[in-house]
Order: structure tokens, then sequence, then C-alpha cells
């Protein structure tokens, strides 16, 4: 049998105890498309909310200058990544391609966030941080924060579905990679106020969160729009696969008229 020990511990999972899981197998190399990165950077922000400088790090796909006016999907990183790796891990090259294929335009834009979760704890928020800095941190930059996408991985994926929980219609779609629920806490709590957000689910079958995952696609409302579970373990050498397939999801949702 696969590991798979995460079922049992889904709610310790969620207080904190992925984070140092997630950085013993996040090991695995990026499969990185060979697309240009358009106008790609990493600054400093002051966030008010959490009451320190953050990184702040914006993505624009090849060909489409300072990406004024094109719609935002918010990044939500993992236990052991941060805005400084996005660039390394290929995001904006990734972004390129994906709108080389045929995708929509969009941009990436994501700060830096707590150790071991997007939630409010311990007099921190990141989440409202999110949630309020960092669309307007977008709009200051020309990006169109009225359609608005979140996208994570491990902790940054069960962030983002509780993101789109917490704040009902705030974002459009939320591709989620690995997310680190489990069975109890507060994101399956939520997932019925999920209820008109389309929701893309991706998880490597060798993956100890995957019968999480499973168990949480069943406590959707409605049928996942977007995802798949192929063999892969936590870690960018399978997440990179998924993020063509994610990143055609997202560019769609944003895409669409209302």
């Amino acid at each position: 049998m696969r590991r798979r020990t995460l079922l049992v511990a889904g709610s310790a999972v969620a207080a904190g105890v992925a984070g140092a899981w997630w950085q013993r197998n996040d090991t695995a190399e990026p499969v990185v498309p060979s697309a240009p990165a358009g106008h790609e950077r990493v600054m400093p922000k002051v966030s008010k909310v959490r009451g320190r400088t953050v990184d702040f790090y914006t993505a624009v796909p090849a060909g489409h200058g300072d990406g004024r006016g094109l719609p935002v999907c918010l990044v939500l990183h993992g236990g052991s990544k941060r805005p400084a790796d996005f660039a390394t891990l290929g995001l904006g090259r990734f972004l390129t391609d994906a709108v080389r294929r045929g995708a929509a335009p969009f941009v990436l834009a994501g700060a830096t966030g707590d150790r071991l979760a997007w939630k409010p704890h311990g007099g921190d928020d990141p989440q409202r941080m999110v949630h309020e800095e960092v669309p307007a941190w977008c709009a200051a930059a020309g990006f169109d924060t009225s359609r608005l996408a979140a996208w994570g991985w491990s902790m940054g994926g069960s962030g983002s579905l509780l993101l789109a929980e917490t704040f009902r219609g705030f974002v459009r779609a939320v591709a989620a990679f690995s997310p680190a629920v489990g069975p109890g806490d507060a994101v399956f709590a939520g997932a019925p106020k999920l209820a008109g957000t389309k929701v893309g689910l991706w998880c490597g079958r060798d993956d100890s969160l995957y019968d999480n995952v499973r168990a949480f696609e069943k406590a959707l409302p409605a049928a996942r729009s977007a995802g798949d579970y192929r063999d892969g373990d936590h870690n960018f050498g399978y997440w990179s696969t998924a993020v063509p397939s994610a990143f055609d999801f997202i560019a769609a949702a944003l895409a669409e008229r209302r």
C-alpha cells in the first residue's frame, strides 16, 4: 500500500504539521517550459495588516508589457518556498507558455505568507493580507482586480480554498495542488461555501495527502471543474506537470464574461 497516513491526522495537518513534512518531500526538480518569462519581479511591500515587510511577486506573460488591464491569479506558496523562489520554479515561463498555447493572458501575484498556514493565528493574519492588501498592490500596478483567481500548493492549496470559503465571491476559481486538508478541519467544514466557485484539484497518487484530497472532493457542493490524479509525490517534480492544465483552467475562468 502507498503511504497515506494523513487521513487520520487531517486536522493536525491543518494546524501546521504539514510544514515540516512538506519540506522533507519538496525535493524533485520542476520540469519548466522553454518559453521566456515576461515582466517578472519581486519587490518589498509593507503589510500594515501584518506589521512587517513582505516580498511581493508579480509576473506578466511575455508580449504583454507591464500587464496593465490583465486579470490576476493570486499565488499562495507552500511551506518551503517564498516569492523569491518563484522565478527559479519557472512560474513566469509557465505563464508565457500558457498564453502561447492559446490561454487568455493573466498575471500572477503573490506575497510572503506565514511559515505554516494562510489563516489568522497568533496575532498574524496572512489571509487578510491576501484579501485586502495584495489586490490593492495589484490595482496600483494597473492590473484588473475585478477578476481574481487563486492558486496554491500544499499549505497554499488549502489556504486558497479557505480564502474562497471565507470571502465568498472574492475569487472566480481556485486551483489547489495537493492541498494540506484533512477531515474535521476548517477547509472541510467550509466546503459548502464553495458553491458557485470553480474548483480544480490536483494531487499525486503517491502523495500522503492523496486520500484526504479525494475525501475533500467528495465534500464539494459540485463536481470539481478541473484537475486530475496521476502518479506523483508531494513535490514540484509532480506539481510542475500539473501547472499547464491549471493555468488553462485559471485563464478560462478569468476570461468568462459575467
